[in-house]
């Protein structure tokens, strides 16, 4: 399976948030919160917005690097949901979009996060009980 993109870009905007969460939580590396941030988008039902600017590039990494060793499984989930929400997987450009609109908006919902701590509990799978 070939990757939604061979280089991951966070705008400038992105940054400034990812810079926040690596001091509050301890994460060391962009790819790990990127991965946390891209899921956390995934799990929301509503498709994301493709609000976009592509020239505003502040971090670039490869796909390798962000995908780490879920490389396998970031691509099926990418594909699969980019079905369900009527992407046209036959386009690069519509999927490499949609992967980056996702990864923006899960970007964009850590902004509230305060520590490690809140970002595990935020991420926990809800409780029938």
């Amino acid at each position: 399976m070939k990757p939604p993109v061979d280089h991951v870009r966070i705008s400038t905007k992105a940054k400034e948030i990812l810079v926040r969460m690596k001091k509050r939580t301890g994460l060391e590396h962009w790819n790990e919160i990127c991965r946390i941030a891209y899921c956390r988008s995934l799990a929301n039902p509503i498709p994301p917005t493709n609000t976009l600017s592509h020239g505003n590039t502040a971090i670039d990494i490869e796909w390798k690097t962000f995908a780490g060793p879920f490389q396998n499984e970031l691509i099926a989930t990418t594909l699969i949901r980019a079905a369900k929400d009527k992407i046209d997987l036959q386009s690069k450009e519509s999927v490499a979009n949609y992967f980056r609109a996702h990864l923006e908006r899960g970007i964009a919902s850590l902004q509230n996060i305060r520590s490690l701590s809140e970002l595990a509990i935020a991420n926990a799978p809800k409780s029938d009980h």
